[in-house]
């Protein structure tokens, strides 16, 4: 079980990095450049529910679940 709690410890800095690459991408003015940076927050809030979930971190988790769905609305908009 230690083994699996390491595991899910290191996946905050892949959500970080996820989180601030598509901060940067959803920022471009190139319009498939912020269409992937929609995606990368989606990679990002799942990364951050799948750790949040075994600490107990549920604002966070909910937070992710309501992000993840602008994040959809987002990638939705930027394909039209």
């Amino acid at each position: 079980m230690y083994f699996l709690m390491d595991w899910v410890n290191l996946i905050q800095w892949p959500a970080m990095i996820a989180s601030i690459a598509a901060a940067w991408y959803v920022a471009a003015e190139r319009k498939d450049n912020r269409n992937w940076g929609f995606w990368l927050f989606l990679l990002s809030n799942l990364l951050w529910l799948i750790w949040s979930i075994p600490h107990s971190a549920w604002a966070l988790a909910a937070l992710q679940l309501i992000l993840a769905g602008m994040n959809i609305r987002g990638v939705l908009k930027s394909a039209t």
